[in-house]
């Protein structure tokens, strides 16, 4: 059974999502909404997001997407795909959507099956990004709620939920 997808992502302008294996912003806003959303979820990442958080997301069934048989990570589980990742989650979560948290190739790979995108919208320019999110395709994504917020350094940004259109 493949549970329903959702991709949790947040975004500075042209889709930008990381820099250097890192996010490149601070917005502990962002992080407390990101830790809402997740809590008591399952949590689908690829491995080099995994070393970037640098640990195991307190709450939730951390599962890793790992080509190499042998990667062992406290407090994960290991996937050898986004499939196996899919049914880990449901698995452990039947009645949930598992939590796509990134990065880019497994966020490419799970956009298909997503009903789902909560999008962190920042106000940001990250000229040497190296980490991209997909577009979201206006014909099959509906925007939905929009909120808009400023963070404490001044960084404007807004909480969008998108559905995939019927």
């Amino acid at each position: 059974m493949t549970p329903a997808v959702a991709l949790v992502v947040a975004t500075a302008r042209g889709g930008a999502i990381g820099r250097g294996n890192t996010l490149p912003w601070r917005l502990p806003e962002d992080l407390k909404r990101f830790r809402a959303i997740t809590l008591g979820h399952a949590v689908v990442m690829g491995r080099r997001t995994w070393d970037s958080i640098g640990r195991s997301l307190p709450g939730r069934t951390n599962i890793v997407i790992s080509r190499d048989p042998s990667w062992r990570g406290e407090g994960a589980r290991r996937a050898a795909d986004l499939g196996d990742a899919l049914a880990q989650a449901a698995a452990a979560h039947p009645d949930q959507p598992a939590m796509v948290i990134g990065g880019a190739q497994v966020y490419a790979l799970a956009l298909p099956l997503a009903t789902v995108a909560y999008v962190t919208e920042i106000d940001l320019d990250v000229p040497d990004a190296d980490a991209f999110f997909p577009a979201l395709d206006p014909g099959e994504w509906a925007r939905g709620e929009v909120q808009p917020a400023t963070g404490a350094d001044g960084t404007t940004y807004r909480f969008v939920a998108y559905r995939r259109r019927d």
